[in-house]
Order: C-alpha cells, then sequence, then structure tokens
C-alpha cells in the first residue's frame, strides 16, 4: 500500500506540473471518409487521446479541432474501426476509417491451429484479457462467469484458494467428470496461468469445435493463449491492487435467551432463568473478520524480427473472511519464441508457483464426525462463552460434544503447500510453400504436501476420555504428466476461391501420480512438533498409491472454403487410452461443420441493413475417459481376521472386472447464426445443440454374490439440449461511449436411460446427507425422464393440528404433517415424490463498459434463474429436537398457546425427513462488479517516461437479489453430476472493495 500511494500521488504531481507546460497549441482539420465507398462520415467524433478535447464531423465529413505537436487524435464511429494518428507538424489531416466487422478478421485459436472469425462453422466463444480482469481475481475461471453464453461457473465456496467448478452445455454425464479440457498454449491438460498473463480464452462448445480432441472433448474444451512479446519498445507493465472483504452474508440463528427457553421446552430446568442469559455469544461474531486480498504484477516484454518475449511473475495474497484462514500464492509465467532461422521457429511456454495455503474445516463430509466452523458458528450452544473457567476451550452441552467453532477455527492446524512447473516447448518447420510441421513436448509436475494436527487441547484430539495426545494427518502427493504433440498442416489458395487446410497429426500423453498418507496417528506426547513428529504417535495408519495411465491418438482435420462463401470442416480422432479393457481401448470420434456466409452473396450486396449473415450446422461424436484408471480390472481389498486370537491383515476380492468397460460417448448436433446489423453497430449470435450422451460409465449395482455392491459399466443415456443467445451492441460511440454484450443459455438434462433392456423399477435413490442423525435418508433420485440427481422425498403440509388424524407412523399433534400421497393413511416411503429440480431454467450474464474523456465505468451483472437448492443448513437447524442451535423460526414453533403456525412443535425424538419444506428456489440477480477507472493523459505521461496510468475503485457481489434463505444460492456443497444444487455449512463468498492502479512504462 505504501509504494501504491507513492505511485497515486507521484502521478498526480506530474499531471498537474503538465497542465501548466502545455506545448503551443495549433488548429488541424480535414475531413472522415469511408474507406470503401469514399462518402463523408457525418457525426464521427474526433477527439485528442488523453484529453477533454473533441469535435464531431459536420455533413461534409469535415472537423476542426485545436491540437499540438505530440498530441494523437483518435476518430471513431459507429460501425467503423477506430483509428488513432499522430499530429506531428500536420495542419491538415484527411482520414478515411474501415468498416468494423465485428472482429470477424480477428483470428480465433481452435485446437492445433487458428482460423480467422469469419471463416468458423463451430461454436465458438471468445472472452479478452479485458474481460478476464475487469475485477481481481486469483482464478481465471471465476472470471469468465456470466461471460459466455452456455457456460456455467459455481464456486464451491468463499474459501481462499477454493476452486471453481465450470460446465459447459451442461453436465454429460452422471459418475464420469463433465469437467472441461483446458489447454494452455497448446498443452492439453494443463493448469490456467493467472488471469493477468491471460491474451484470451477461447471457448469451443460444439463437436465440430471439440471433436479434433476426442475423448477429452465431450464436456468443450477451453483454449488459453497466454500474454506474448512483441516487436518493438521495451515494455514494463505494474499492476497492484487490494481488496477489503467482507461476508456476503450470515445465517441468523437464536440468542442466548431464545434458545434456553427453546431447550427448556425439550428439557424443562435445563437453563434456569433463561431471560438472564441475554444475547450470549455470537460465534459468528467470534469466527468471521474483515478479510483481505491483495495481487500484484510486474510483467516485462518486448522483441525484435526474430525474437519475442514475455516474462511476468505476480504475488496472490489473501487473508480469509474466517479467523486463521489465509492463502498465498507466487507465480512466474515466462514466454519466448524465436525465428532460429527463416524456416525453423523454437518457442517455449513456462509457468511456476508455489502455493501455501493455510485453512479451516468446513463442509463437512457425509458421515464425518468433525465439526466445521461454519456449521458451528450456528450450532454451538449461545449460553457458553469461548473459555471454561479453567482456561480449556468450551464444550458443546447438548448432543454429541464437540469443541466451539473459535477453537476450530484456531487450534487446528491444517497446512497445505503446492509447486507447479509446467512447460510446454515447440518447434515449427516451415518445410515448403503451404507446408509445416510442428512438434511439441510438454510437462507438468505437481507436488503436493498436506498437513493437519488437532492438539490435545481440542475434545476432538482427546477422543472424549480426557487424556492429552493429540491427533494428526501427513498426506503427500506428486504428479507428473507428459505431452507430445507432432502435426502436419497445410493452407493452400487456388485461383483465388479455393481455400483448402489440412492437418493431420499424432498425441501421446502419460500420467502419473504417487501418494503418501499417514492417517490418524494419535497419542503425542507433546503438540509442539504437530504432525511433523508422527513417529512418536500410536500406530498411524499408512497409505500409499500410485496411479499410472496412457492416451495415444491420431487425428486429423480437412477445412474447406469457396469465396469465403461456402465452408467445411471435417475432424476426426482415433483415440487409444489405457484405462479401458484390453479389447476395448480405441474409440474413434468424427465430427463435420458447414457454414454459409450469406452476406457475401452478390443477391445482398443492396441490403444495407445486413453487414454479416452466416448461417452454421454440425454434427459429431466426442467421447469421455474420465474415471479413474483400473476400473475395468478386478481388484483386491484388505480386510482385518483374526488367526489364533490374533487381529491380522487380509485379502480379498473387491469389485469385479469389467473386460467389456469402454468408451462413454456424446453424440452433438448444433445450429447457429451469426448476424451483423445496422453498419455492424449490432451483433448477434444464436444457436440450438442437441446432444445425447450414451454408454455411461456409469457405477451401476451388481448381484450381493459377486462380493461387491457396485461396478462401473456402459450403461444409460443423459441428453442436454438448449439454446443460447448473445449481443453486442454499440449503443454509444461519442464523446460518451458505450458497448454493451449480454448472453442468455437455455439447459434441458434429461436422463434417457439408465438400464438397458428395461422400462420399470430402475430408479436409483440415494443419500448425500452430512448432517447429525441423517445418515441414511435418502434426498435424491435417478430416474428415467428426469433430470440428473432431482430431489426426492415428502411434500410437507405444516402443523398437525387437534382436530386432524395423525399418519400412521406419523408425529402427533403439533408435529410435521406430510401429503399421503398413496392415500393409505400411513406414512411410509410410498408417499415420496419428486420435489425439486435443481437445474436451472436460464443462466445469463450482462456487461456494460462506459467511457467518457478520461474516464471509464464497467457494470457487470449475471444471474440465474429457476433452479432450486435442498439447504441441508437449514434442514439440521429446523429439526428442533433439543440437540443444538435453531434459526429463528424456532421462536414461531407450535405450542398449545400458539397454534396458528407451519413450524412443529420442538421434539426431543424427532428425525430428519427430506422435504419440500428444505427444497428453495435458488434464482439470483448479482451485480458482479462495478468499477470506476481514470486514465491519465498519455501526452502528459510520457514526459515523466511512463507510457500509461490508470487508478480504479471497484465493488465486488456488493449486490444480491434472491429469495434464497440460505447464506448464498451460489454454493457447490458437491462437485458430483448427480449432487447439484446442495448447500450445506460452505465457508461463506464474499463481497470486496477493491482500490488498484495500472502502470506502463
Amino acid at each position: 500500500m505504501k509504494h501504491l500511494t507513492k505511485a497515486i500521488f507521484l502521478m498526480s504531481v506530474f499531471t498537474g506540473i503538465g497542465l501548466q507546460v502545455f506545448a503551443q497549441e495549433r488548429d488541424i482539420s480535414g475531413t472522415v471518409t469511408g474507406q470503401e465507398d469514399r462518402l463523408p462520415v457525418v457525426g464521427a467524433n474526433v477527439h485528442v487521446k488523453g484529453t477533454t478535447r473533441g469535435t464531431i464531423t459536420n455533413a461534409e465529413g469535415y472537423y476542426s479541432i485545436a491540437i499540438s505537436e505530440r498530441d494523437v487524435i483518435e476518430i471513431s464511429f459507429i460501425g467503423m474501426v477506430t483509428k488513432e494518428v499522430a499530429v506531428g507538424t500536420s495542419t491538415i489531416l484527411d482520414v478515411s476509417l474501415e468498416t468494423d466487422r465485428l472482429g470477424l478478421d480477428e483470428v480465433v485459436v481452435v485446437g492445433y491451429g487458428t482460423v480467422k472469425k469469419s471463416d468458423l462453422t463451430g461454436s465458438v466463444v471468445s472472452v479478452t484479457s479485458e474481460d478476464l480482469n475487469i475485477y481481481p481475481t486469483d482464478n481465471a475461471i471465476q472470471a469468465i462467469q456470466g461471460m459466455a453464453a452456455g457456460v456455467q461457473v459455481q464456486s464451491s465456496n468463499g474459501e481462499p484458494g477454493s476452486g471453481y467448478r465450470i460446465s459447459i452445455r451442461g453436465n454429460t454425464s452422471i459418475n464420469a467428470s463433465s469437467d472441461p479440457l483446458i489447454v494452455v498454449d497448446g498443452f492439453a491438460g494443463a493448469t490456467m496461468p493467472p488471469p493477468e498473463d491471460i491474451e484470451s480464452i477461447e471457448i469451443l462448445k460444439d463437436a465440430s469445435s471439440t471433436a479434433i480432441y476426442g475423448s477429452r472433448g465431450a464436456n468443450g474444451v477451453v483454449m488459453i493463449t497466454t500474454k506474448t512479446g512483441k516487436k518493438g519498445k521495451f515494455r514494463v507493465d505494474l499492476s497492484s491492487s487490494y481488496s477489503v472483504q467482507e461476508e456476503l452474508n450470515r445465517l441468523e440463528v437464536l440468542d442466548a435467551t431464545d434458545f434456553a427457553e427453546y431447550i427448556n421446552e425439550i428439557d424443562p430446568g435445563f437453563y434456569p432463568d433463561a431471560v438472564d442469559y441475554g444475547a450470549g455469544t455470537n460465534w459468528q461474531d467470534e469466527v468471521y473478520r474483515r478479510g483481505m486480498f491483495q495481487k500484484h504484477q510486474l510483467a516485462m516484454s518486448g522483441g525484435n524480427d526474430k525474437t519475442l518475449f514475455y516474462l511476468s511473475g505476480s504475488f496472490h495474497n489473501q487473508d480469509g473472511i474466517i479467523i486463521d484462514s489465509e492463502m498465498k500464492k507466487y507465480s512466474l509465467t515466462s514466454n519466448v519464441e524465436s525465428q532460429v532461422v527463416k524456416w525453423v521457429k523454437v518457442g517455449a511456454n513456462l509457468l511456476a508457483n508455489r502455493t501455501n495455503h493455510n485453512g479451516v474445516n468446513s463442509q463437512r463430509a457425509p458421515g464425518s464426525s468433525r465439526s466445521g466452523v461454519p456449521d458451528g458458528a450456528y450450532k454451538f450452544s449461545p449460553t457458553l462463552g469461548i473459555y471454561n473457567e479453567d482456561g480449556s476451550f468450551t464444550i458443546a452441552d447438548r448432543g454429541l460434544p464437540a469443541d466451539n467453532p473459535y477453537a476450530t477455527a484456531t487450534a487446528i492446524q491444517k497446512e497445505t503447500k503446492a509447486d507447479l512447473f509446467q512447460g510446454n516447448v515447440y518447434v515449427e518447420l516451415d518445410l515448403v510453400k503451404g507446408l509445416k510441421f510442428k512438434t511439441t513436448l510438454g510437462v507438468r509436475s505437481a507436488n503436493t504436501r498436506f498437513g493437519q494436527y488437532y492438539p490435545s487441547t481440542l475434545y476432538r484430539a482427546r477422543g472424549g476420555d480426557g487424556d492429552p495426545g493429540g491427533e494428526a494427518a501427513l498426506r503427500f502427493r506428486k504428479r507428473f504428466d507428459l505431452s507430445s504433440e507432432n502435426y502436419f498442416m497445410f493452407s493452400r489458395q487456388i485461383n483465388d476461391a479455393h481455400d483448402l487446410g489440412v492437418m493431420a497429426g499424432y498425441s501421446y500423453q502419460s500420467f502419473s501420480s504417487e501418494s503418501l498418507g499417514l492417517e490418524q496417528a494419535t497419542g503425542f506426547p507433546s503438540d509442539a512438533f504437530t504432525f511433523w513428529n508422527i513417529s512418536l504417535a500410536n500406530s498411524p495408519q499408512i497409505d500409499t498409491e500410485i496411479v499410472e495411465s496412457e492416451l495415444s491418438s491420431y487425428y486429423g482435420r480437412l477445412n474447406y472454403g469457396y469465396q469465403s462463401r461456402y465452408l467445411v470442416t471435417f475432424n476426426a480422432r482415433y483415440d487409444g487410452s489405457s484405462r479401458f479393457a484390453v479389447n476395448s481401448k480405441w474409440g474413434f470420434f468424427p465430427s463435420g461443420a458447414v457454414a454459409w456466409n450469406v452476406a457475401e452473396e452478390g443477391f445482398m450486396s443492396n441490403v444495407e441493413s445486413i453487414n454479416q449473415l452466416k448461417l452454421r450446422a454440425s454434427y459429431g461424436i466426442t467421447g469421455n475417459q474420465a474415471i479413474r484408471p483400473y476400473q475395468s480390472q478386478a481388484t483386491l481389498t484388505t480386510v482385518f481376521v483374526t488367526e489364533r486370537g490374533n487381529l491380522i491383515d487380509g485379502i480379498v476380492p473387491g469389485d469385479p472386472a469389467n473386460t467389456d468397460l469402454s468408451w462413454e460417448s456424446t453424440a452433438q448436433t448444433n445450429i447457429g447464426i451469426d448476424l451483423g446489423l445496422w453498419n455492424n453497430r449490432l451483433g448477434i449470435t444464436a444457436d440450438y445443440y442437441n446432444m445425447i450422451t450414451s454408454d455411461l460409465l456409469f457405477n451401476a449395482p451388481v448381484p450381493g454374490f459377486t462380493g461387491a455392491t457396485s461396478q462401473i459399466q456402459n450403461v444409460g443415456e443423459v441428453q442436454n439440449k438448449g439454446f443460447e443467445f448473445a449481443v453486442s451492441p454499440k449503443i454509444l460511440s461519442g464523446e460518451l461511449k458505450w458497448n454493451m454484450s449480454a448472453n442468455i443459455s437455455f439447459n434441458r438434462n434429461t436422463i434417457l436411460k439408465l438400464v438397458e433392456n428395461e422400462t420399470e423399477g430402475n430408479d436409483i435413490i440415494y443419500s448425500t446427507a452430512p448432517i447429525e442423525g441423517a445418515s441414511g435418508v435418502e434426498t435424491q433420485i435417478l430416474r428415467e425422464g428426469e433430470s440428473v440427481g432431482v430431489f426426492y422425498g415428502y411434500l410437507y403440509d405444516g402443523v398437525l393440528q387437534e382436530d386432524e388424524t395423525p399418519l400412521a407412523n406419523g408425529e402427533g399433534v403439533g408435529g410435521q404433517k406430510f401429503v399421503d400421497l398413496s392415500g393409505d393413511t400411513i406414512f411410509n416411503a410410498d408417499d415420496r415424490t419428486i420435489i425439486g429440480n435443481p437445474h436451472p431454467d436460464f443462466i445469463w450474464g450482462w456487461n456494460n463498459n462506459f467511457s467518457y474523456k478520461n474516464f471509464d465505468l464497467n457494470i457487470f451483472i449475471q444471474g440465474s434463474q429457476g433452479g432450486e437448492i435442498l439447504n441441508y443448513t437449514r434442514m439440521e437447524l429446523g429439526i428442533m429436537n433439543g440437540r443444538h442451535n435453531a434459526t429463528p423460526d424456532a421462536v414461531d414453533r407450535w405450542t398449545p398457546e400458539h397454534t396458528d403456525t407451519d413450524i412443529p412443535k420442538a421434539d426431543r425424538f424427532r428425525k430428519h425427513v427430506a422435504s419440500d419444506r428444505w427444497i428453495e428456489d435458488a434464482s439470483y440477480i448479482r451485480v458482479k462488479n462495478i468499477s470506476l477507472g481514470y486514465n491519465f493523459d498519455p501526452s502528459l505521461l510520457g514526459r515523466i517516461g511512463i507510457r500509461s496510468a490508470r487508478v480504479y475503485v471497484s465493488l465486488q457481489n456488493f449486490f444480491t437479489i434472491t429469495s434464497y434463505k440460505g447464506v448464498d444460492p451460489e454454493v457447490a456443497y458437491s462437485y458430483e453430476n448427480k449432487n447439484v444444487g446442495l448447500d450445506y455449512a460452505s465457508y461463506p463468498n464474499v463481497k470486496s472493495m477493491t482500490f488498484g492502479v495500472n502502470i506502463g512504462f
């Protein structure tokens, strides 16, 4: 912050000085015409860049403006490419503007090559560096949320360093991963670099675009191009930002007085004089704090006719909003390319980073007894303080004994250190005219160490017996990936009418992972060494693992275009994966696409309102191999057995082999249109798609006599179909500019088949409940004709009153009442039905960029409509059986004196029931970013050696409109395809206020 303050101060001082030493002004005049028709451009905006001086052209395209010798004039008009011209000593300056073809000549990165945007036949969307950096983030995936149609991004929680899930056109599988393939500078499966080092992101959505990646393209492909140097002057760019963060929302629970009165209703007299407890301890106040996120980057770039280079170092530091949670990340990005000789080009793309993460427990896994900090802050008794009179931490006096949330946050040591090196080197040979060969070698090495220690001051470490001892875990994981790509590229234009492109190649990738884990080490004589002295512990559980797999591929592509009007693309890939059975390792994945640039036809020449009209259609098949290796093979499982009274390890058969296990495949049809209207003032893109995933890699139940409960099989079909729309209007182009982009996506997910040759009785009902006392409570269902993971349970019908007859097996007067769907007057499983759908009806984003003179303003709004959430947090707090705290709904509970309510009475014997009482609308509208920036006058900055300078302030996630009763509708308790729309005690997402500066030298 000290350096940031100095930078801002110096810029302000020098700007003030510069205003007093303006060079002598003079008038310059000229006309602005269109480059193609040479007609005057009426109303074009002409202004001196970086100043407030400007004018517009008259009916003859004429302008006149006062300038100085160092000035640069910027000329702009809607539908035309903005041009900048250095004035020099000229007094007359005529300018011609070319038609803006909506970036149609812009080069777009696709698999193993590039293509002009006008020649695209597939569904591809681009996100620019400016879009990625409208607000600071440590993850580029977060930055594309709401930016691209058909792309859904969701955070697991707000913990520093937490991940994000990205899905493209829905989840195509049930058990296998639906994550897209990440390709960084041609390295498939690479790790994303920091957002500030990314030049652009292309998201490949349809099969025509993704089939070139075959078995890894079924879920879409995210192509990342990092920044490179440019020929010319050596450049240095510095960016720095500092954010103040707070939790997005809090969950209201009972204070000490209300809690004591509620408990006394279950256990009379448990809290004598309940009203004397007052407000008690607000545990959310104790564990939440004001967080901080700072981000600094220094980049150097440049080059000459032979060599280009880019070198960037960045530092991210975040103090989480829960005490004792933090993350530090150091990154280095380096890109070098050199034209060694005329026909040989070599280059390297390197990324190295280190992450230090101190975390806290949150989002407890099903069956776990380890209380997290957020759920502890909601549940722990407000009548207790942090410490007992003897200085020890308090323990829950209701339900299962548990440490208080402050102790859980501060006493547990939970540390992760991760190192990553990623390198991709390449050689490109220009063999003969039109024929090139490129070979790349990529390596990715990731090492992670995780350590966790529960000191003897915690009840969790003592095991409840009062004996000190501590508990530790220490895990190491090493991963190494190797990638080699080798391909020929041929391009030729014939008779200025036929454009032909051919690409063919071979790819090999290997993946290996080794791990060592020491778990449940207990009985430490001292807490001094935490998890670093496990040799002192009692019998730690040792777990080791090695996992290896390989992928070998042949691929090719044919592009043909006739006069830029008729375009054809064919892709094919033949993949072999070691993850499948011996006779089913290879799969063939073809695709084809056609496009018609209607606007290039002669009969469109007089249709002035349409500047671009392209019709697209594609069909293709892609594959999915995203399961763990060895799933096709029989496994062995260790068990404990006794021999002559001694406990020894034994081995028994585990999962049976599946000698037929093969590819999951997705067939996709895409029909699209690209439209440019009114001199390209409005751009529209629309797509319809239909995807059917067959031979699902599904964890199917197997007969008990096999000795296993399930087996990965190729069973079932899932469909995703929908519409995507994106618009990009240029609303204002004068001194006040307003450019907008908006998108909306509709996706419908349906299970078509679960068990082959069966149409009845193939429902799969399962449980994901992580809450205390709900183990085995079934909450979701897989059913043909329904979306994956819809919620399943009972319909809540309020509270049973004295004049009503209870259902057999149901609760009595004052208890929960459920609809008797079966009509047998018995409360049982036959009364269950589908009670909610977690998949949204549509998602959307709306981005607005304004500029006026030296000021710029961004407003970015994002939303989701129609999806529902199973709120496990409220389900746990709303049971009211006296085992922990509750929401304020408990104040309105049924009592003999208060019967007009739909909140049941407190009941120590109540058990958890999955019902629509806990299903909530997760629709929301969120203002993701509002940022205001000021760009200093470059003509003045140049006098002190600064190329550019911008200061800004921004707000992130400050405004949310939602009816959701939980902390945040934008949560993901689980990343599994069948477990979307779940919320349980997540680390809260944050809202931020950011101050930043960008300086270029």
